[in-house]
């Protein structure tokens, strides 16, 4: 593991406060792993009035949906061209990611997002830039084992894993580059972490609330409710089903603070069990502990309606 020297305490308790004023926005997502991703970014594009987003970068992914973390990456990329066109945005706010896992804890894996990150990070002056990452960590990582300097401007939003009292912290975005997961749990850069069940798991919708709040809400809104429904894994058709749009989580809080509970804890210790150890002697981070639903999903049906007319 490369080592980090400990950020100013002060400068880290600054970092980790919620942001009073509207922030500058990278969003790192794997975006075709599945479709809370595409509700994330769409969410991101309609909330202007806090998210001033800057870039989107393609983050790998390997499942059922690509043959390999490369495969995932540009599956991902392609997807976010596809949300951006749909929603009339810039094109060029997409960087393609890694098209790799990270070899070990000190070697980054570069990649057309990884230079542009480092770039932003050194470009912001006092207000830092928030990179909110939504998949595998891969490309986040590499930045800052390609220039650790970056720390001290950036924070990183990260949906993955589970709560640290959970009996393990195995999920697919934590999961997917664990070499990657440790260097952020390590590397002592500004984290506020959603763990999954309890947290991202409790942001949750339906097929009929989908139909009656998206689907004709411009092309952007008929396609979130179309892949919501053509969902593979679940038959959301069906009597009391929903669905968790996990990604939903960190922007939720992004957008308005008191959507999501929070504490400052000391950063766990991701074992080669894919479990939770802790040192009270650790750095500082912000964890994620309930979130409301109803806020959230509110604020988004309610931008999407005024996008859509």
């Amino acid at each position: 593991m490369k080592d980090f020297e400990p950020l100013d305490g002060a400068l880290l308790h600054e970092r980790l406060a919620w942001p009073e004023g509207p922030v500058d926005v990278c969003l790192d997502t794997d975006t075709y792993n599945e479709i809370d991703d595409q509700f994330a970014l769409v969410y991101t594009l309609l909330s202007r009035e806090r998210i001033n987003l800057k870039a989107v970068y393609a983050a790998p992914f390997f499942n059922e949906r690509s043959n390999g973390p490369e495969d995932g990456m540009l599956k991902s990329y392609d997807e976010i061209l596809r949300i951006l066109d749909f929603t009339g945005a810039d094109a060029r706010l997409a960087f393609k990611g890694s098209d790799r896992w990270l070899p070990d804890s000190e070697t980054p894996v570069l990649s057309p997002a990884v230079e542009h990150l480092i770039e932003m990070a050194r470009a912001s002056d006092k207000a830092p830039l928030y990179v909110v990452a939504i998949g595998a960590i891969t490309n986040v990582a590499s930045a800052l084992l390609a220039a650790p300097d970056i720390r001290e401007r950036i924070v990183v939003l990260w949906l993955a894993g589970q709560p640290r009292y959970w009996k393990s912290a195995s999920e697919f975005n934590l999961g997917g580059d664990l070499t990657a997961s440790r260097v952020i749990f390590d590397c002592g850069v500004p984290l506020v972490f959603f763990p999954c069940n309890h947290v991202a798991g409790s942001i949750r919708t339906t097929v009929a609330e989908m139909e009656a709040y998206a689907r004709g809400r411009g092309k952007i809104g008929t396609y979130l409710c179309k892949i919501f429904r053509d969902f593979e894994h679940t038959d959301l058709t069906r009597m009391g089903v929903s669905k968790a749009i996990w990604d939903l989580a960190p922007l939720g809080w992004l957008v308005n603070r008191e959507w999501c509970q929070t504490q400052l804890v000391n950063s766990p210790i991701l074992t080669r069990d894919v479990t939770w150890s802790f040192d009270g002697d650790r750095h500082l981070i912000r964890e994620a502990v309930n979130i409301s639903r109803d806020g959230i999903f509110s604020d988004f049906f309610s931008k999407l309606e005024r996008q859509g007319n």
